[in-house]
């Protein structure tokens, strides 16, 4: 990480590293909280619910839904989770909003998710979509909600240069997003690049990486 941070001229301590632990037993996950990792993704609910017990004494971590969202589990993972990284329509940005109502502390970050790849079989908002314009106007409507940035997964290949365009597309909407100074609307995260391209998503200006396979194996 810090290699593809000085390849692009910068700053290592700018880039965040999300461990995801989808499938990764809590003991494990406690090993890598030892080893000084702090944030954590996870791709089910109802998983990371049965983890919950055995990893609340782990001081400072934090733990972000990467996966699809549905509807009949926002209140559980507004409860649970410290960050939801997958709000793909204005439905699940307004039920999350409602279960979010009184969470202490404060706000619950959320990322927009944009299907960079058009690819039917994904979850994600196109870049041009009217919902993700209806999101970013009406923020303010969120009022238990707070919108850090965006995130990504690419159409899958092997060759992380394939991978760029998607990533500097992302990067494009997110500097578009920002250029307009819309109230209520922060973006500061740009969540792209996994084990198998994340040096190519820091160049082209990830601020969090999402790295499963190259620290806890193969699934």
């Amino acid at each position: 990480m810090a290699a593809a941070a000085r390849r692009a001229g910068r700053d290592p301590g700018a880039i965040e590293l999300m461990a995801v632990s989808k499938t990764v037993s809590a003991e494990r996950i406690a090993e890598a909280w030892e080893a000084g990792t702090r944030l954590f993704g996870e791709n089910r609910v109802q998983e990371f619910e049965a983890k919950c017990p055995e990893l609340r004494r782990l001081s400072g971590a934090r733990f972000h839904l990467v996966g699809h969202l549905q509807r009949n589990k926002s209140s559980r993972a507004a409860r649970l989770f410290q960050g939801i990284d997958t709000i793909d329509s204005w439905r699940i940005a307004s039920a999350l909003n409602l279960d979010a109502a009184g969470r202490a502390p404060g706000k619950l970050p959320v990322l927009i998710e944009i299907n960079v790849g058009g690819e039917a079989q994904k979850t994600g908002m196109a870049p041009d979509s009217p919902e993700l314009e209806g999101i970013l106007t009406g923020a303010a409507k969120l009022a238990n909600l707070q919108i850090e940035g965006l995130m990504t997964v690419p159409p899958l290949t092997e060759d992380a240069k394939a991978a760029r365009a998607f990533f500097r597309r992302l990067r494009t909407l997110r500097d578009e997003i920002s250029r307009r100074k819309l109230p209520e609307i922060r973006m500061d995260v740009l969540s792209m690049g996994m084990s198998h391209d994340f040096e190519a998503a820091i160049e082209e200006g990830a601020t969090r990486v999402r790295i499963g396979t190259a620290i806890f194996g193969a699934r």
